[in-house]
C-alpha cells in the first residue's frame, strides 16, 4: 500500500505508535492527505515521538539506567533518523523519489527499527 499523511508508525524501542507527517508540497494528494516517498524521514516533522524510548544505545536512558542502578528506565524518546526509508517503491516517484510503501522500515541511530503500522489509506497500491 501506498503511505500517506497520518499513517501509524512503530519502533521497536519506543512504548507508543506516532504518526508519519507528510508535508503537502509538490506532493501528489489523496482523500487522506499527502502521499510520502522514501525522503520522508525527518525527525520531529515527518517521524514523531514514540511516547519513551527503552534502548541503552540511547544516552538519556543509559543514564537513567546507570542511576537506577542497572534497572531499566525509559526515557522520552526523540528519534534520531538520518537515512531514507528503505526500500521504497522501485517504479512509482512521488516529487523526484521512490514512493513510501506499507513494508518500508526506516533506522533510528538508537538501534530502533520504525515499521509501518498502517498505510493511512487501502485503495492506492505501489509495487
Amino acid at each position: 500500500m501506498c503511505v500517506c499523511n497520518g499513517a501509524i508508525l512503530s519502533c521497536s524501542f519506543g512504548l507508543a505508535p506516532s504518526s508519519l507527517m507528510v508535508m503537502p508540497q509538490s506532493r501528489v494528494i489523496t482523500f487522506r492527505g499527502p502521499v510520502a516517498n522514501i525522503m520522508d524521514n525527518k525527525p520531529m516533522v515527518n517521524v514523531l515521538p514514540f511516547g519513551m524510548c527503552q534502548s541503552l544505545a540511547n544516552p538519556t536512558v543509559a543514564a537513567a539506567t546507570a542511576a537506577a542502578l542497572g534497572v531499566l528506565t525509559p526515557m522520552p524518546c526523540i528519534p534520531v533518523t538520518t537515512a531514507p526509508w528503505t526500500p521504497g517503491s522501485p517504479t512509482v516517484l512521488i516529487d523526484g523519489m521512490p514512493a513510501l510503501n506499507n513494508t518500508s522500515k526506516l533506522m533510528c541511530v538508537w538501534g530502533g527499527v520504525i515499521q509501518i503500522i498502517d498505510a493511512g489509506q487501502v485503495t492506492i497500491q505501489v509495487p
